[in-house]
């Protein structure tokens, strides 16, 4: 099978993306400017900006006005040979069910969306197998039509390890040809598309620093570099990465011998004045993925015995303000996401 689909490599494909927020159309208009068709499917006010106006692409080595094609519609996924899916992972049942109808048989469904197990909900919900990704960016949308790149930019993929058990007893992964496509699709736009021989590592590494300053973030309305940088705060976050880092390894995922609260606090602090996605979302007034990161970890930590009192701290301050907000919804200006 590998070998058929070898010849289409470097064919250019068509593709769509469902959710375009700010990572999807930053993404997506790369992929448009190196002259692959591209859709983006996503919000009125943002589809019609770019039809209007083209995407602009805001970036921090560029700024142009990319030509590409956008709609409302999740059927404008049928022509599509790669689907790049990134709606947040609370609309998973509902956005992939939408688009289950018009994918061609041989589509490549890629998820590219925070937490840790969204393949396997998109399969629950569909039968979709979809490629998982995880991706390095900070992004915005400063207002419809307008993608602002602050940092960063690149991607991995992988297939999810294969045999029954828990992950650290599977068979390591090859390379597959889905992977190989992917990768070769991203680099040839310029972006940087690292194949996984391990992806769930790569997706739960991820994990981990998205719960550390994700609600931090949020609650406090400040960015990365601002929560590293106090002293209470960076102490927080060392122990919410203390705890999710527990939970996986309960769980059976395998990391590297790494100190992952003294990388994970640099990391962070790298982001600069980037904000995450969930403050975004809270200053917005819209659902945040709260469930899907420190909910997630709190709920699975309980399953596997494992004490996670910072992460369902944070978790619950989050639910409280995503309620009031929906009670009291405030505008704010518009943050940059990871």
């Amino acid at each position: 099978m590998a070998t058929s689909h070898a010849g289409t490599m470097n064919a250019k494909s068509r593709v769509a993306v469902m959710g375009a927020g700010a990572v999807g159309s930053y993404f997506g208009g790369m992929l448009a400017r190196a002259g692959i068709p591209v859709t983006l499917i996503g919000r009125r006010d943002h589809v019609e900006a770019i039809r209007r106006d083209k995407l602009f692409l805001d970036t921090v080595t560029f700024q142009e006005r990319v030509a590409v094609q956008a709609s409302t519609d999740p059927a404008a996924v049928a022509d599509a040979d790669v689907v790049l899916f990134c709606v947040k992972g609370v609309d998973n049942e509902a956005a992939v069910r939408s688009i289950a109808p018009h994918l061609a048989a041989d589509a490549i469904v890629v998820s590219l969306q925070n937490g840790v197990n969204n393949v396997e909900a998109i399969r629950a919900a569909s039968g979709i197998d979809a490629l998982p990704a995880v991706v390095y960016i900070a992004a915005a949308l400063p207002e419809p039509g307008h993608v602002k790149h602050l940092g960063r930019g690149e991607l991995a993929v992988g297939e999810l390890a294969s045999g029954e058990g828990p992950p650290s007893s599977k068979a390591p992964t090859s390379r597959s040809w889905r992977a190989e496509k992917i990768a070769a699709l991203f680099a040839s736009a310029g972006v940087p598309c690292r194949i996984s021989d391990y992806i769930e590592g790569d997706i739960w590494a991820k994990f981990i620093m998205n719960c550390a300053g994700n609600a931090v973030t949020a609650i406090a309305q400040c960015s990365y570099a601002e929560a590293a940088k106090n002293p209470a705060s960076r102490e927080l976050m060392s122990r919410l990465i203390d705890e999710t880092v527990a939970v996986a390894r309960a769980a059976g995922i395998r990391f590297p011998n790494v100190s992952f609260i003294e990388e994970g606090i640099k990391s962070l602090a790298d982001f600069g004045a980037a904000t995450s996605s969930t403050a975004h979302d809270l200053a917005s007034g819209k659902r945040t993925e709260i469930e899907l990161l420190n909910g997630y970890v709190a709920r699975l930590g309980q399953k596997l015995s494992v004490a996670t009192p910072c992460n369902f701290s944070v978790y619950a301050m989050v639910k409280l303000l995503e309620e009031s907000g929906a009670r009291h919804p405030q505008a704010r200006p518009a943050t940059s996401s990871q």
